[in-house]
């Protein structure tokens, strides 16, 4: 990785920290949130037969966790780009 011209280290650290804490924020509520403290509330409805909060304790937030993976690395391109610092 090459040190750019006008790379500004604070505004990629500030963008690269919101984008963990947007990441970590999701992680929390689908598998905290979703899990737990919500599942009465999801268990009024149903996906493919079992109660939504029951589904998401055991596979669901699997699921989840697996698109949260490919979305944070996509933004997180997007921002190595706009900051320069890509690789490729």
């Amino acid at each position: 990785m090459s040190n750019p011209q006008g790379f500004d280290p604070k505004a990629y650290w500030s963008a690269t920290l919101k984008l963990l804490v947007i990441t970590l924020i999701i992680w929390f509520l689908v598998s905290f949130g979703a899990g737990i403290l919500f599942r009465d509330a999801l268990d009024g409805i149903h996906l493919g037969g079992y109660p939504l909060g029951f589904w998401f304790a055991q596979q669901g937030s699997i699921f989840v966790f697996v698109g949260l993976i490919f979305w944070y690395a996509k933004r997180m391109d997007k921002i190595d780009r706009e900051h320069d610092v890509h690789e490729d």
